[in-house]
């Protein structure tokens, strides 16, 4: 009795090739792929500028000629998160007396130290400080008496102190008050590098 035709692939007989996926497909995996990694970028991009390092505009000239106003500049946010905040850090903390708003200032005195201002001239710990970064034409005649910078708590100054609101004024800054270190100038382009 005869069967009816059937197609069987045989030892040593060629298999048919898969057809290639229709153009339209490849296209789509590209797409995706594309945009998994743009979502990625922009997730790490986020974490990056909300969380280690954030651009800020400098706003007045309490900080010139290192720092002058508009200039930007970036903060590291989490730095003091491993390391300690030290005398001559640039820092970024919010004013004392309305915590809406944010300062920049240089550490002159950390917990423990003695300070004390005669006739513009910065004594720490009995010493005076030979501070290259203020200019003579930037220093005043302020006196303010001898203290002891409280633990956790930083005598801060602006570099050009005849026009500085610092710790003169509204006393050392408590550690929670600051969030950042001042680390890179970006802009204007002729003040691109590190701060000091």
């Amino acid at each position: 009795m005869e069967t009816p035709d059937q197609t069987a692939s045989q030892p040593g007989s060629a298999a048919e090739a898969p057809s290639e996926p229709p153009q339209s497909q490849a296209g789509l995996k590209i797409f995706y792929s594309w945009m998994r990694d743009l979502f990625f970028c922009i997730a790490f991009c986020f974490f990056f500028i909300f969380f280690i390092y954030q651009p800020v505009k400098v706003e007045g000239g309490s900080m010139e000629p290192g720092l002058e106003d508009q200039e930007r500049i970036v903060i590291n946010r989490l730095v003091y998160r491993w390391e300690s905040i030290t005398r001559g850090d640039i820092i970024v903390f919010r004013y004392p007396r309305d915590p809406r708003k944010s300062f920049i200032k240089r550490v002159i005195g950390v917990g423990g130290d003695r300070v004390r201002i005669s006739f513009g001239h910065v004594y720490l710990n009995g010493q005076r400080m030979e501070e290259d970064y203020v200019p003579s034409e930037f220093l005043d005649s302020r006196t303010y008496p001898e203290i002891v910078v409280p633990a956790n708590s930083y005598f801060v100054l602006g570099d050009h102190r005849s026009m500085s609101n610092d710790s003169r004024d509204f006393g050392p800054v408590a550690r929670s008050y600051i969030y950042g270190k001042a680390v890179f100038g970006y802009w204007p382009m002729e003040k691109l590098g590190l701060l000091r």
